[in-house]
């Protein structure tokens, strides 16, 4: 029993000590933490304001498209040459979406990289080792999401 006593004790001093050195390496290390709100970095960027337009035209163009498909195929009345019509349509219509997809996902992903990389430069630039979504730190850090957006636009 005396032998269970010392292993114990031993075990938690070893638990304490190395609990205390953990904490003394830790706290060695200072952080300048930083915080950016992408949302509204990605809302107030002109490329992304830019993209949204383009969208929204091609978007249109689409629909026009489609309005004419509808009428050209109503105003055939040959039911096979009424289904040929349809089908040419919908894969017209499925490789301008397409098309149309693939152009809007790349440009989105080139803006990511451009908030990105200013993000990382304005954090460089500020000498902060860490920066975080705002929405996620509820407390503390220093907010360059003015400057991120004034880099970006």
């Amino acid at each position: 029993m005396n032998n269970k006593l010392k292993f114990l004790a031993v075990g938690i001093s070893a638990f304490v000590i190395g609990l205390s050195l953990n904490n003394i390496a830790v706290s060695d290390v200072p952080s300048k933490i930083a915080v950016v709100d992408v949302s509204s970095v990605v809302n107030s960027s002109s490329q992304v304001q830019a993209l949204k337009k383009e969208q929204q035209a091609k978007a249109k163009d689409l629909m026009t498209f489609i309005e004419k498909a509808r009428k050209d195929v109503a105003a055939t009345t040959d039911t096979k040459k009424k289904q040929a019509l349809e089908e040419k349509y919908n894969k017209e219509l499925n490789t301008k979406k397409q098309a149309m997809d693939k152009s809007y996902a790349s440009k989105l992903e080139g803006i990511d990289k451009t908030i990105s990389a200013q993000i990382a430069a304005q954090a460089k630039e500020g000498g902060y080792d860490i920066v975080l979504a705002k929405g996620v730190v509820l407390y503390g850090g220093s907010d360059i999401t003015d400057a991120v957006k004034k880099a970006v636009k």
